[in-house]
């Protein structure tokens, strides 16, 4: 009987060991933020009246995937007004399998309506209402409005023209046309934080996002991020920079459009180490350079 015993634990240590020895397998995961909904389960892109179907919301998806697995998101011509955190263990990739999110054009927006009845009238067509942050940015008709630039020395507004706006003391200042009001215009302003944020991952690609109108960063690798690789993103219209990479992370940015962000078109702090393939940096704007380094390295990798 002693035997048996032995050889039976010894089976069952074997059986233990093939277990998890093999391979996870990987999930393709669904997001659809029109016909999706976040009691389905994520793994068809077409629900079908059960629990089968994409989900509502990134951050559902998110919530759902595990290592290596692949998110897609629809893009169904209305933008995701979310805020999504990629972090942890099941938020990365296998050894030869990145987790990956993949937008095909999505756009992720961070915007919201400014309240109409907030605005106060100061004298010839030009109106102030409070900015949420001292990075806020006034859009009009889903563009960042032309934006006057108040010196730091300055005790009152500069002088506006129709359809300019400034910020001066965290109030926004626009100016309107002589037979309009602020709330006959299309006008938004980024009010939550950041994108995309990850933290803690590894092995993570971020692939054909429109990541815009957000307060801080259109993405923010915050620390801890490492074999991570943002691709044909669109970064634009957020209040700090399109892109930051910080603390000991280690990231790619490859063919991507960072453009018309607040401060910096690209940030880098910390012990970071970024490196930069087939961007277009714009940097139009003397106040929002195309990198600003505050730390870490930066390299330009050829093709």
């Amino acid at each position: 009987m002693m035997w048996i015993r032995k050889s039976l634990c010894l089976l069952g240590f074997v059986y233990l060991l093939l277990a998890y020895s093999q391979p996870t397998q990987a999930k393709q995961l669904y997001v659809d933020n029109i016909g999706g909904s976040d009691n389905q389960n994520g793994l068809a892109p077409n629900g079908n009246g059960g629990k089968s179907g994409p989900v509502r919301t990134i951050s559902r998806a998110l919530r759902l995937a595990g290592k290596g697995d692949t998110i897609h998101v629809a893009n169904t011509g209305d933008p995701y007004r979310e805020s999504i955190s990629v972090q942890g263990g099941d938020n990365s990739g296998l050894v030869g399998k990145s987790f990956t999110i993949i937008g095909d054009g999505v756009v992720l927006d961070g915007r919201t309506e400014v309240p109409k009845d907030d605005w106060e009238l100061l004298g010839d067509s030009t109106y102030s209402t409070p900015a949420p942050s001292e990075f806020t940015i006034l859009y009009l008709d889903d563009k960042p409005a032309e934006r006057v630039t108040v010196e730091d020395a300055a005790t009152s507004i500069p002088e506006l023209t129709e359809h300019q706006w400034c910020m001066f003391k965290r109030r926004i200042y626009f100016k309107t046309e002589s037979t309009k009001l602020p709330r006959e215009y299309d006008l938004t302003y980024n009010m939550r934080r950041v994108g995309i944020t990850l933290v803690n991952c590894r092995n993570v690609v971020i692939q054909g996002f429109v990541v815009q109108g957000f307060q801080l960063d259109g993405i923010n690798a915050h620390d801890n991020v490492f074999g991570a690789t943002v691709l044909g993103v669109v970064a634009r219209g957020n209040g700090r920079s399109g892109i930051s990479v910080g603390g000991a992370s280690r990231v790619t940015i490859e063919s991507s459009l960072v453009g018309n962000n607040g401060t910096a078109q690209i940030r880098t702090e910390g012990f970071s180490e970024t490196k930069l393939k087939n961007n277009d940096l714009i940097d139009d704007d003397p106040n929002a350079p195309a990198l600003v380094s505050e730390g870490g390295k930066v390299k330009q990798v050829d093709n």
